[in-house]
This record gives structure tokens, C-alpha cells and sequence, in this order.
């Protein structure tokens, strides 16, 4: 059983109050009202015993009826304010209702008071859930966005971890095996053709191995972005892609040489070979320039293509993972990026995020 609503009146006339009472109670309301007719107690109310909902009059005697709807607009800026009144026009009734009044009745025509009440509580109900609802979707956004970054910081970790210990052990096993394959080979009788040429064979495969294996050691985690910084590391996958794509790709690093946050390197590397990996798929492009500069508060990276250009559907699709992972990325960095195609003439991409970073002091300086 729902508890008996809780009113509150603006009220000076106890004679009028009482009339309103008789109203709500001829409406077959559950209620308790409680009359002030000053700002002291109406406050005191509000702070000490909030009411679900207020019944005012507009004209009260130092205390005016829209003084009095700012500050419950305040302090409880979810209770139905409603305007019980005989003093109060039509221009003025509407420029409340603008301003926030829930509704208003005349104390002439008081039977409206039941369905003006009914109605102002389904309202104030929904937006009750309404919010609630709001709040809870917000804490599950900021839940899967915490879980996001905990699992790209865990991955990234993981990459790092595999990168070290496959080119560090295995790179370490191959160069053995390939000097004592050297050894072997250098042993071998002089007259055994066939052997040697086995041996041959053997090194040229130990060096393909080797090279593989920097190759994944390198695409796990490249030890550039970690020991050189995030511009040499950008320079190199832009090297890189050109090789492997015949694609030209240019470079302007307009950022000073910096010790960037760990986290916002990774961030813009991650999002450069996304970048990179959607012009090969899709772009149909020849040619890419990259940026990267400094604002005053920002690091801004630009990459610019001269292929089909990126649709608006593309961009706003739920199908494009990559793009929305680049938002991610950026976005749990308090960062943001944006993509503008034009048909026929490329697609830039921007990303920007907040940096703190401290420049690397030149060699002697203090």
C-alpha cells in the first residue's frame, strides 16, 4: 500500500487552504498537507521534510509565487509545483507554465485540482523512471568503458610481454642453431656435396625463421613505440605500410621530440594502424599524408587519403567496428575522433587527446 501523499501549501488564507483540502479530498486523494505562508517555513519544509508535491498560490503577501517556484525549481527541482490561485491572467498562467509551473488552477474552478494532480504525478512518476533509467544506463556505460580500458591495458601488456619473450628466447634459439649450423657446415667432409648443400639450405631457413619472427614480434608490440617514442614509432609504420603497400605515405611530425603518457602513445599508434589497415581494405588510395602537432592543450593526429572517401552511412553504420574501437580508444583518454570523407577526393582522419607530456631536455642542458 503506497504511503498518503505528502503536499505542501503556499498559502495565507487558512479558509482557502481549507477549500483546496475539501477538493483534493472529494478526488478520493490519500494525502497530508501541511500550510506555510512564509519563505522561512516553506524552506524549512523543503529542507526538512520534502513534499511530493506543491500547491501554491501566486499572490502571497512578501513572498511571491514565482520566488517561490525558483527555489523548490532548486532544491527539489522534481516536485510537481502547481499554482492554486484566483489572482493570476491568462498571459501570466502561460509564462509560468514556460518557466516551469507544472500546471495552475483557479480557485474558482477547483475540480480541476484532481486531474491536474493525477496528471502532474504520472509526469513526475515518468520522469522519476526516466531518470533512474538514465542513471543506469550512464553507470553501465562508464562500467563497460572502465572494463574497456582495463582489458586494452591488459592486452597491451599481454602484447608486450609475448613480443619480449618471443624475440628474446626464440630469436635467441635461432641465432644458436644457426651458429652451430655454421660449425656443423664448417666440419662437414669436402668432398660431401650433398650435405653441404643440405647445410646451406638449413641456415637460409633458420634466417627466414629469424626474420618471422621479428616480424611477429614486432607487429605485437613494436619496440620503437616503447624505446624511441610515439613520432619515430609513427614514422616507421608509415615506412613500413609503403613498403609492404607500394601506397606513398608522407610524414610532417610537427610535434616537438616528447616523453608522451604510456597510454595516450599506445592510444594514437593503435588508432594510426587502424587507420592504415581500413586505406588498404577500402580506400582504394595512392597516396597518404600524416600529421602530427601539438596544441596547446591536444596532440592532433591527421591522416589524409586521396581514395573513394568515406560515406556518412559508413561512419555512422553499427557495422563499422574499427571505426567505433578508434572512438573508444580516444574517448577513454577524454579524447575524440572524427572522420570526413568526400566522394572521389579521400577521407581524413583526426584524432585528438589531451596530453601531459615533459620534452626531452637537449644533450647538455642543465
Amino acid at each position: 500500500m503506497n504511503p498518503p501523499l505528502r503536499i505542501l501549501m503556499l498559502e495565507d488564507d487558512p479558509a482557502h487552504a481549507e477549500l483546496t483540502t475539501q477538493a483534493l479530498l472529494e478526488s478520493d486523494f490519500d494525502f497530508f498537507a501541511i500550510r506555510v505562508d512564509s519563505r522561512k517555513d516553506f524552506e524549512g519544509q523543503l529542507t526538512e521534510h520534502p513534499p511530493d508535491l506543491i500547491l501554491s498560490d501566486y499572490t502571497i503577501p512578501g513572498f511571491g509565487g514565482l520566488v517561490a517556484m525558483d527555489i523548490a525549481q532548486t532544491m527539489l527541482p522534481n516536485v510537481p509545483f502547481i499554482f492554486v490561485t484566483g489572482t493570476m491572467g491568462e498571459e501570466v498562467a502561460i509564462e509560468t507554465l514556460k518557466i516551469g509551473a507544472t500546471d495552475y488552477v483557479l480557485k474558482s474552478r477547483l475540480a480541476r485540482l484532481g486531474p491536474s494532480v493525477r496528471r502532474a504525478l504520472r509526469e513526475s512518476a515518468a520522469r522519476k523512471d526516466r531518470y533512474e533509467a538514465e542513471t543506469r544506463l550512464r553507470q553501465s556505460n562508464e562500467q563497460l568503458r572502465a572494463l574497456t580500458a582495463h582489458l586494452q591495458s591488459v592486452r597491451e601488456e599481454e602484447r608486450t610481454r609475448i613480443a619480449r619473450q618471443v624475440h628474446d628466447e626464440l630469436g635467441q634459439a635461432l641465432t644458436g642453431l644457426k651458429l652451430d649450423l655454421s660449425w656443423l657446415a664448417g666440419n662437414l667432409p669436402k668432398g660431401s656435396r650433398t650435405l653441404q648443400q643440405k647445410a646451406r639450405a638449413l641456415s637460409a631457413c633458420i634466417d627466414t625463421t629469424i626474420q618471422t619472427v621479428r616480424r611477429i614480434s614486432t607487429e605485437l608490440r613494436p619496440g620503437v613505440l616503447d624505446n624511441l617514442g610515439l613520432v619515430a614509432a609513427i614514422e616507421w609504420q608509415a615506412q613500413d605500410f609503403e613498403l609492404r603497400t607500394g601506397i606513398r605515405c608522407s610524414t610532417t611530425m610537427m610535434a616537438a621530440e616528447t616523453i608522451w603518457d604510456q597510454d595516450i602513445s599506445t592510444a594514437f599508434f593503435r588508432i594510426f594502424q587502424e587507420t592504415l589497415t581500413n586505406i588498404i581494405h577500402h580506400a582504394g588510395a595512392s597516396r597518404v599524408d600524416v600529421t602530427l602537432t601539438l596544441e596547446t592543450d591536444r596532440l592532433v593526429l591527421k591522416v589524409r587519403d586521396n581514395g573513394r572517401g568515406i560515406s556518412e552511412a559508413a561512419i555512422a553504420s553499427a557495422k563499422s567496428i574499427g571505426l567505433a574501437g578508434m572512438r573508444e580508444r580516444a574517448a577513454l583518454l577524454a579524447g575524440e575522433v572524427l572522420f570526413a570523407g568526400i566522394p572521389g577526393q579521400g577521407t581524413t582522419v583526426t584524432v585528438r587527446i589531451p596530453h601531459s607530456a615533459a620534452t626531452i631536455p637537449s644533450e647538455g642542458a642543465a
